[in-house]
Parts: C-alpha cells; sequence; structure tokens
C-alpha cells in the first residue's frame, strides 16, 4: 500500500464499521455505491484522493459527523500501525465533535500524517469544544 488516505462517509452499499480498500473509481462503486444524500460528503473525497492518486481506505458509517462508535472503531484498526503501514491522511468530513477530532490524535502521531476537515467542520471544532 501507497500513499493511503483513510476516509470515514456514508455511502449506499457496503457493510458499517468495514474498510474498503480502493484504488480505482471502480472499486469504489462496487463496494460503496452512491453517497445517499447530498449532504454526504466522504465519497466525494475519496473521489479526488483518487484522482491524486492516492489508495482509498473508506470506512462506511451511519451517518457522517454523529455515529461515534462507527468512527472509533474504525481508529482501532487505523491504530494498528502494522495493518496500515503507510497513511498519508485520516480524512473526516462531516465531523465536527471535539471526542472524535482529539481521537485522531495519537493515529496522526503514529502514521506521521495529516487530519483533514472541512472549513466548517474545523470551525464547529474551535468554537463549540468542551
Amino acid at each position: 500500500m501507497h500513499r493511503v488516505v483513510a476516509l470515514f462517509g456514508e455511502a449506499e452499499k457496503g457493510e458499517f464499521k468495514n474498510g474498503y480498500l480502493c484504488r480505482s473509481m471502480a472499486d469504489l462503486s462496487e463496494h460503496l455505491g452512491e453517497p445517499p444524500s447530498e449532504d454526504a460528503k466522504g465519497l466525494s473525497f475519496a473521489i479526488q484522493a483518487l484522482l491524486y492518486q492516492h489508495t482509498v481506505l473508506f470506512f462506511r458509517v451511519h451517518e457522517e459527523g454523529f455515529s461515534d462508535q462507527d468512527y472509533l472503531e474504525g481508529f482501532d484498526l487505523l491504530n494498528q500501525k502494522e495493518k496500515i503501514p503507510s497513511l498519508t491522511a485520516l480524512c473526516l468530513p462531516g465531523v465536527g465533535s471535539s471526542e472524535i477530532i482529539d481521537a485522531t490524535t495519537p493515529i496522526c502521531a503514529t502514521h506521521r500524517s495529516f487530519l483533514i476537515l472541512t472549513e466548517k467542520d474545523l470551525y464547529d471544532y474551535l468554537t463549540f469544544r468542551n
């Protein structure tokens, strides 16, 4: 695996809390289908990552930004560096929760990777922090 971006988002098919390794648009479509709503941004970010020739590890969640347990279980896998040796970035569209964003710190430190958020989500994180 070379240059992997882990993404969490909604999709019309695929098992929840399961990571799908996608190296092409065909993989993405086969495993996950279409976004279930216009508000779901995970698959759009996945397409962008693929266009920049990154491999995508996509975790399907029930609801972007709100299915805390889905995110935390996916993070457990990402914390195992031997299973995911080259994580370049972790992308969490729709997540403004301090609990979820704070839980990414050890993952990003272990993999020396970036955290990607939308500007709206970063604003929510910075202004509504407990």
